[in-house]
């Protein structure tokens, strides 16, 4: 597959899919761009009633086989506008209120896109130790609006999703930086594990289901929804993780990893032992480097949603390490990206039709 994986065309996609707004309850706009550009590399797509989308090879075998990623990213609902036009916000996924002073936002509403401000008091106004910091119940948005009237005639209301407008780009040729990266890069890998299997003209013998699931920042709500669907044998997930280098993360309770050395291959009960064992014993044969996390009693993933589903599906979690999670200047290096992409693409050429992956035989 030559040094790099990775063409001009996906990186346009890339760009173009993570700088598309795609908040949770609302992703269908970037499922669209996700299904165009797969749209060459399947055979049928099957979409829900809340917008995940699966592109499926082989769609007729009785051996099921899922990689899956998560479109949504998160975002704040409208709440609360004041008789003096300012506007209160509650979360739709893990929004971090402490980054949103000074940031622009998105607001979306049926007139269009509606520019607004987290405004915050001046540094000189504010009283040294006594001064307050942001919260969900003091972080508010300005749109240039002097009363609630105002706003309303801009098309905004009680329940429209706001998100923020940072896009792509590259620090120092090698990190990719954008907000929503958790988990659209997911997408990303996924589809290019397709292009590289046509492009490759590598035949499987079982169906591959390359799922795109919606709401999984609010409780992997979209992966229980379509596992039911799909009732696949084998599920190999992808999201994110956190690189714990970065000042004010304790190793001793989250681990130690690291953007730029691999892959994370995590160690947890919903994650079956023998596909993880595969994962790694594909990656070591094919010089792929990779990292490892125990994640205790759950992967906070959609790997659980998986596992726990159809009396139990065989599970694992290959994880992208990333910095800066839920803000909007997540950093992941691209070498690992291709290595996730690498991983999951020499698996499955590892799978056979009817692998059981059981204990017991």
């Amino acid at each position: 597959m030559g040094k790099s994986i990775l063409n001009k065309k996906s990186l346009d996609f890339l760009e173009r899919y993570l700088n598309n707004a795609s908040p949770t309850g609302y992703e269908w706009e970037g499922q669209n761009i996700w299904m165009d550009y797969l749209k060459p590399y399947v055979d049928t797509f099957i979409t829900d009633t809340y917008g995940t989308a699966v592109g499926v090879i082989n769609p007729d075998a009785k051996y099921k086989v899922v990689i899956e990623g998560h479109a949504d990213e998160i975002s704040w609902y409208v709440n609360y506008i004041t008789d003096n036009g300012l506007i209160y916000v509650i979360r739709n996924g893990g929004s971090d209120h402490q980054i949103a002073p000074s940031k622009v936002v998105n607001i979306h509403t049926k007139k269009g896109i509606v520019k607004g401000v987290f405004g915050w008091p001046a540094i000189h106004t504010r009283k040294g130790a006594s001064e307050k910091p942001p919260k969900l119940d003091n972080i508010f948005i300005d749109v240039g609006c002097k009363t609630k009237d105002e706003v309303l005639k801009l098309g905004v209301h009680v329940g429209c999703v706001i998100t923020y407008p940072d896009e792509f780009h590259v620090l120092n040729e090698d990190k990719f930086v954008c907000r929503a990266i958790d988990n659209r890069a997911g997408g990303f890998m996924i589809a290019e594990v397709a292009r590289l299997l046509h492009e490759n003209k590598k035949k499987l013998p079982f169906g591959l289901y390359i799922t795109n699931s919606v709401q999984e920042e609010i409780g992997l709500r979209g992966a229980q929804m379509i596992t039911e669907t799909i009732q696949p044998n084998v599920a190999i997930v992808t999201d994110v993780c956190h690189d714990t280098t970065t000042p004010m993360i304790e190793k001793k309770t989250q681990g130690e990893t690291e953007i730029g050395k691999g892959p994370v291959v995590s160690y947890a009960p919903a994650v079956q032992q023998k596909l993880r064992d595969l994962i790694m014993s594909t990656a070591e044969e094919k010089d792929i480097p990779f990292q490892r996390m125990a994640s205790s009693r759950m992967t906070g993933t959609d790997t659980d949603a998986f596992a726990y589903s159809n009396g139990g599906v065989a599970s694992a979690l290959i994880s992208l390490p990333l910095r800066y999670m839920h803000t909007t200047v997540e950093m992941v290096h691209r070498e690992d990206v291709e290595n996730v992409i690498k991983m999951i693409y020499e698996t499955l050429l590892k799978i056979k039709e009817g692998d059981s992956f059981s204990y017991f035989d």
